[in-house]
């Protein structure tokens, strides 16, 4: 499940660079320098067990990985200590990768909680780790996708697909298109606010959850993980087959992305795989995935991600109005697209993505509206306890110099 935030111009971060101590990007050393200090501050300021950041762009890949020092004293999890022990390593030697430079680790340690508790915390370029609310990403290019053959429309209403579903509560399917429902500005309750993203549920339970609460404002931008999981039974009822078959059809077997799954109700990660951890630092790395199901139950690799946005904006998988329709904010005020959302960075760059947030993990991908440049980094827990990070990691990535 994401922590989305609808504040999407960062105008308010004067580089956020002078508050962290990172350097806009400018060469591609300077984009080295400036991501290998940012992923230490995930680890350090972020009170991330491990982080992990993988750049694809036109000259190749770069990969960096940072790990607390485990500490053997028991204390509460991922606390700042004050000592300089938080470290950084460059790529491991394996293909498409190249190596990064170490730089200065960050100030402040970051403590594990009892011994032996945090074994296997590293995180590896290829590891398997839960993509949470970046699932919806690949849905709706399965729902659009499904618009170009014709097979359905935007502007259907869910009822036409889903009759006598959505009901109860004032919610009313026939007054909701599959363009609110893509948008989240159908007014749906999101019915995680109840499970937490903790208690297993099939589809129609979370949507019983959902429509026992009146919608809110319909036409306004509101996040909701219900919207999503609407649309996985609309894909079955259009096409016969389930959201995870339609997408393995449609964009993991052409993409070859031999990492990406969908789990169903499986607890267990696929190999190779590290430690996931939750915000207690309880270990958290068995999971059932139906606490999201089409809103977030995705695994994937930094690899596949990266090579998945790069795809979708770079025109692969959707025909240009269709792409063109997918990156208009419009219907939610500018908010959100369909699956996925901008960010304008304050050098003027807008960059496009999702994050993604579920019990030990959270991933963020950002790529440039081509596709030719693409980010993903990720912890090995629920998130940052440092909201300023990522959009500093952002900007030092994507902007230019600016002195």
């Amino acid at each position: 499940m994401p922590l989305l935030r609808t504040r999407r111009t960062l105008v308010t971060i004067p580089v956020t660079a002078v508050l962290l101590g990172l350097t806009p990007a400018g060469s591609p050393a300077d984009a080295s320098a400036a991501a290998d200090t940012a992923l230490t501050l995930l680890v350090s300021r972020g009170r991330a067990p491990a982080a992990a950041l993988l750049i694809r762009e036109e000259t190749g890949t770069r990969y960096v990985h940072a790990e607390a020092v485990p500490d053997t004293t028991p204390s509460l999890p991922w606390t700042a200590q004050g000592s300089d022990t938080t470290s950084v390593r460059g790529a491991p030697a394996e293909p498409d990768v190249t190596s990064v430079p170490r730089s200065p680790a960050a100030s402040g340690a970051v403590s594990a909680p009892a011994a032996g508790s945090r074994a296997g915390a590293a995180i590896r370029s290829g590891d398997h780790f839960r993509a949470g609310s970046i699932t919806k990403t690949f849905l709706a290019t399965v729902v659009l996708q499904l618009a170009a053959e014709h097979r359905l429309s935007l502007s259907d209403s869910v009822a036409e697909h889903l009759p006598g579903l959505v009901h109860g509560a004032g919610n009313d399917g026939r007054a909701l298109t599959l363009r609110a429902l893509l948008t989240h500005t159908s007014g749906l309750y999101d019915f995680t606010a109840e499970t937490r993203g903790d208690v297993p549920v099939t589809p129609l339970q979370a949507l019983r959850i959902a429509f026992t609460h009146p919608p809110a404002h319909r036409g306004r931008f509101a996040y909701s993980n219900t919207n999503y999981v609407l649309l996985g039974l609309v894909v079955r009822q259009v096409t016969g087959h389930s959201y995870a078959i339609e997408v393995r059809r449609r964009v993991l077997t052409p993409l070859r992305l031999t990492g990406t799954s969908f789990p169903g109700a499986r607890v267990f990660l696929p190999s190779p795989h590290g430690r996931a951890y939750a915000a207690d630092g309880s270990d958290v790395t068995e999971l059932d995935p139906r606490v999201a199901g089409a809103a977030g139950e995705l695994v994937s690799t930094l690899p596949d991600l990266n090579r998945f946005y790069a795809a979708l904006l770079g025109g692969e998988l959707l025909p240009p109005a269709l792409l063109r329709e997918m990156l208009d904010t419009r219907t939610a005020q500018g908010s959100y697209g369909m699956g996925l959302y901008p960010v304008t960075l304050p050098c003027g760059i807008t960059v496009w993505g999702h994050n993604g947030r579920i019990s030990g993990s959270y991933v963020r991908t950002a790529a440039t509206a081509d596709g030719r440049r693409v980010l993903t980094f990720r912890v090995n827990t629920d998130g940052l306890a440092d909201a300023d990070l990522e959009p500093a990691l952002l900007a030092a990535e994507f902007c230019p110099r600016t002195s």
